[in-house]
């Protein structure tokens, strides 16, 4: 198990399926930081609880919308262009890492906002995922139980 949520969520990420269930999660609205979050903090078996998620959400929700999802926009509002413009496919892929960078700054603030909660009392991942997931159709269901399973595996 990872102590570090930023390498556990990478060594996550690289799991057969996981970056297809990530995005099919994260076309539905989900904040994939959020899930990722959840999905360590279940493998570190720490408790869930609507407080919890709430103080999660609290710290998730502005970067995400602010930072993350606004440079996101631009390098997709980018992608046809920059098929057919060198210099803006050089800008486009900036911006991805700037993405990148924000998405680790929001996992560290995650996990510095949970870092004193203690481990070994959860039952189990799911009630993390299913707490902070937007969940609406079969195929979120099933992006989440490859996460879920994928998670369990790191």
């Amino acid at each position: 198990m990872h102590p570090d949520l930023w390498r556990f969520a990478k060594a996550l990420y690289r799991r057969p399926g996981v970056e297809a269930a990530c995005l099919q999660l994260q076309t539905q609205g989900n904040d994939i930081c959020l899930l990722l979050c959840g999905a360590w903090l279940g493998c570190r078996n720490v408790a869930c609880s609507s407080e919890r998620a709430d103080c999660l959400r609290a710290v998730a929700q502005p970067w995400q919308r602010e930072v993350v999802s606004a440079l996101r926009h631009v390098r997709q509002q980018w992608r046809t262009a920059a098929q057919h413009d060198s210099a803006l496919a050089a800008l486009r892929e900036q911006i991805k890492q700037l993405e990148l960078a924000a998405e680790r700054e929001l996992l560290h603030r995650l996990a510095s906002c949970c870092h004193d909660w203690p481990g070994d009392t959860a039952e189990d991942m799911q009630d993390w995922l299913h707490t902070l997931a937007l969940v609406t159709t079969t195929a979120d269901r099933d992006a989440l139980h490859l996460l879920d399973a994928a998670a369990r595996q790191v």
